[in-house]
């Protein structure tokens, strides 16, 4: 889906608030009930460090550049390292490890990203697929997307955040695009990424202070490599494709036209034909992002770019900081 533009306000405007006043009962039934999974369910101790990489709204902030950030990080380190996720989008319920033969119609697009990097579970019971990978050797977990995970438990937080739309209105869903309420995901939460569309970017006063007391952690995503030379007609079905549309204006592509896509939708062979049909009216070539070409078909991808990119962390020491005492504990065994 993609978010109501009404989510989006944060300066105080009100907008739509028939909608807004008709969804707050919902939202409230949808807070109690993400503070009802902390209270009621029993977190699983896997015996080794778990990170969390995760986020208080719906829609993308980041969060998978970080997981493989990390995953990278610390199999540099000689760490046996493992990625968990729920294989959001895909068919396979797990706990599976995610391998070449699996598409992301199986396992989802984000966990195939990460196996590129290191050993990754998939399991809808985030503590079935702890237990999977420890029994095979895990030292260190990664988990993408689990701060409303009680399942199992934290050694590390890591709260992401979009620093240009920050929280929303501030309500829950469907009211807003919070999770949870906010404070329950703050509290939680031991330090948070702020994921910044550049560095320079200045940050708003009122998310300064929601944030206020938190370890921040200032970092943007960079591109691998330049976007390729001549037209480009940009498509993407992520949390927030304009996001990736701006950046790619941002470092000199010339986009001759955009097309947004739901967040995880999966491309048909007709939607590519089209695709490609557009971009030939421009004599352009097109042009997606890394999490998109895995739901590609798969003999329509020689004509599609991916343009890769990671995360930077302005303040990388104070990371290693965080990540100290995991590394340690990994080594001790």
């Amino acid at each position: 889906m993609r978010p109501p533009e009404f989510w989006n306000f944060t300066d105080g405007r009100e907008s739509a608030p028939m909608i807004r006043l008709l969804l707050t009962p919902i939202s409230w039934i949808t807070a109690w009930m993400a503070r009802r999974r902390f209270e009621t369910t029993e977190s699983y101790n896997p015996g080794v460090p778990v990170i969390c990489v995760g986020n208080a709204t719906l829609g993308g902030t980041g969060k998978t550049p970080v997981a493989i950030y990390l995953l990278k990080s610390l199999r540099r380190l000689g760490i046996n390292v493992v990625g968990l996720t729920r294989g959001y989008g895909g068919s396979e319920k797990g706990p599976i490890p995610v391998l070449p033969k699996h598409s992301a119609e199986q396992v989802g697009d984000e966990p195939l990203l990460l196996a590129e990097h290191a050993r990754v579970w998939v399991s809808a019971g985030r503590d079935d697929g702890a237990r999977a990978a420890v029994s095979h050797g895990a030292q260190v977990i990664v988990m993408d997307d689990g701060h409303q995970n009680p399942q199992v438990e934290k050694s590390l937080s890591l709260l992401v955040v979009d620093a240009e739309t920050g929280f929303g209105n501030g309500a829950v869903f469907p009211a807003g695009p919070l999770r949870e309420k906010l404070s329950e995901a703050l509290n939680r939460a031991d330090a948070i990424i702020l994921m910044k569309p550049a560095p320079e970017f200045e940050i708003s006063e009122r998310l300064k202070e929601q944030l206020k007391g938190k370890i921040i952690l200032p970092a943007y995503l960079a591109p691998a490599a330049p976007p390729p030379k001549g037209k480009l007609y940009a498509f993407a079905g992520i949390g927030r494709p304009n996001k990736f549309f701006d950046s790619l204006r941002r470092h000199g592509a010339e986009l001759v036209e955009a097309m947004a896509f739901d967040d995880h939708y999966k491309y048909k062979a007709t939607d590519l034909e089209s695709l490609f049909e557009l971009a030939s009216e421009y004599e352009a070539k097109l042009i997606t992002t890394e999490k998109d070409i895995v739901r590609v078909p798969k003999g329509y991808r020689k004509g599609v770019s991916a343009w890769p990119v990671s995360v930077v962390f302005e303040d990388e020491l104070t990371l290693r900081r965080l990540l100290h005492p995991i590394i340690e504990r990994s080594r001790r065994g």
